[in-house]
C-alpha cells in the first residue's frame, strides 16, 4: 500500500510542503525551502500559519 503525498503551500514562501500522513491541528511541519516552522491549521484543505514563537514561562 502506498500513502499518498499531500501538499500546502507556505505561508513565508509559498513553496509547497509535502505531508507523507494526513496530519493533526496544531501539528508543526517545516518548509525545506525558507526553513519556517508551520503550524497545520485547519486539515482539511490542509493549512499552514508561521508557528508561534516558544517563549519562556516564568510561572506567571
Amino acid at each position: 500500500m502506498t500513502q499518498a503525498t499531500m501538499t500546502a503551500a507556505c505561508p513565508e514562501c509559498d513553496a509547497p510542503v509535502e505531508l507523507t500522513r494526513h496530519p493533526l491541528n496544531g501539528q508543526i511541519a517545516n518548509c525545506t525551502q525558507c526553513s519556517a516552522e508551520l503550524e497545520v491549521t485547519n486539515t482539511a484543505p490542509i493549512t499552514f500559519e508561521l508557528a508561534p514563537e516558544v517563549e519562556e514561562d516564568w510561572g506567571e
